[in-house]
């Protein structure tokens, strides 16, 4: 429980309420000579960094700890190996370490998706800074309306369930079942998870801070390090939404299954767009620009967009995310011979609820998974099916589900270069001893 507001904190908050509702709201921010330091610096650290070696380099954001430089580890939390499997600067959730969970994933296991490094960032001086011609008075990125923390939590919160998942989960089966090329993370299905997340509509602080009726485009920043990819500074990681899906159910989420944000999962607070593909729900925001007009980044335009010969030319627009199913197994699991098996696993859409699982331990014998009844409707479905395995030996195991719209799980996912959204059968070796 936070304690009572004192008189002149209630006084404060209803002075600045007044400014939000009508479009007026200023706080003391980063002042125009200290943000051309900060950008001379900045050009400076690049350019060294760059004539050694033309990859991704990191720098503190603002905000960081400082006693966290650029030398800490990609990664806050813990990575046993029971848990995760490493990927450059990511970590993709075992699959059999949710065997007995419950709805959601525990913090402890949640999938890692990072661009450079997790930022290790000050609650007290973060801030979250609205600017644009989206907002009435077109406040600027040097004078924009700002809420604290403690300005969030004051507002009214919400808690839900919802997915996120990385829009190359699944990538390296464009490999390694169909011999596509596929560049990029080569993620299994573990690059997923559901959580129970809490905080405020981000469609309430775009009213608080002043949204016009001409508002076209949110985009949202986030204050891990620029990426520079191939010796480009793409700049921070930044994909704008359409306002009408951030008036819809995007959350300002500073909680995660009842506690803080952890450093990984975006402290002090991140987007949550439920349904679309991950990059969209920005961890770290900090700046949030909205526009009267459409907005582009490097992240609706070379990346996240669907290319090759099946896609139109300039590339297809990424949102939503595919059908999936898994298995709670480790790949090619020991299962033992002459007793009959529960096979658990989940499957999820992007477009909705699941309505019906199918799984096959063999040659297309395709029967229904019992669905787990407590999941219906939810963010994703727990699932059962039993099975005797008929002789010890190699077996693939494969599940496909369909959801409520109908969309389903194809043998084979249409390729696309950078192997997003694939939504294929996966097909689970499993060894019966």
């Amino acid at each position: 429980m936070s304690r009572p507001l004192s008189p002149d904190e209630v006084e404060h908050d209803a002075h600045r309420t007044r400014q939000w509702l009508a479009g007026e709201a200023r706080c003391d921010g980063v002042s125009r000579q200290e943000l051309l330091e900060l950008g001379a610096a900045m050009a400076a650290v690049t350019a060294a960094a760059e004539e050694r070696e033309p990859v991704a380099v990191t720098r503190a954001p603002v905000g960081v700890d400082p006693g966290a430089g650029a030398a800490a580890a990609p990664i806050a939390k813990p990575l046993p190996p029971q848990l995760f499997r490493r990927l450059e600067s990511n970590a993709e959730m075992c699959w059999e370490a949710m065997a007995g969970q419950g709805h959601v994933v525990p913090n402890d296991r949640f999938f890692v998706r990072n661009h450079t490094v997790t930022p290790r960032l000050d609650a007290e001086t973060w801030r979250l800074r609205l600017f644009g011609t989206g907002l009435r008075g077109a406040p600027t990125r040097q004078d924009p309306v700002e809420f604290s923390l403690s300005d969030l939590r004051r507002l009214p919160a919400e808690e839900g369930t919802a997915l996120v998942e990385c829009a190359g989960n699944g990538r390296r089966f464009f490999i390694e079942q169909q011999g596509a090329s596929a560049p990029g993370v080569a993620w299994g299905l573990g690059g997923v998870g559901v959580a129970r997340w809490r905080g405020v509509r981000l469609g309430t602080v775009l009213r608080l801070a002043g949204l016009a009726d001409a508002a076209v485009d949110v985009m949202p920043e986030g204050l891990d390090p620029e990426y520079v990819t191939g010796g480009v500074n793409l700049g921070r990681v930044r994909r704008p939404l359409p306002v009408g899906k951030a008036l819809d159910d995007v959350l300002l989420a500073y909680e995660m299954n009842g506690e803080p944000l952890p450093a990984d999962h975006g402290f002090p607070v991140r987007v949550v767009v439920p349904g679309w593909i991950g990059i969209s729900s920005t961890k770290w925001v900090g700046a949030v620009e909205v526009s009267a007009t459409p907005l582009f980044s490097p992240w609706n335009t070379q990346l996240y967009r669907m290319f090759g010969p099946e896609h139109p030319d300039g590339g297809g627009v990424l949102a939503a995310q595919s059908v999936k199913s898994a298995f709670e197994l480790a790949w090619d699991a020991r299962i033992p011979a002459g007793a009959e098996v529960l096979l658990r696993g989940r499957s999820w859409s992007g477009n909705g609820p699941i309505a019906g699982v199918e799984v096959s331990t063999g040659d297309d014998d395709w029967r229904p998974a019992e669905l787990v009844a407590a999941d219906r409707g939810g963010a994703w479905q727990r699932w059962t099916a039993v099975w005797r395995p008929p002789a010890p030996g190699r077996w693939t195991l494969r599940a496909r589900a369909t959801d409520v719209t109908g969309a389903g799980q194809p043998d084979t996912a249409a390729h696309n270069d950078f192997g997003y959204l694939f939504d294929g059968v996966v097909r689970h070796p499993v060894t019966v001893a």
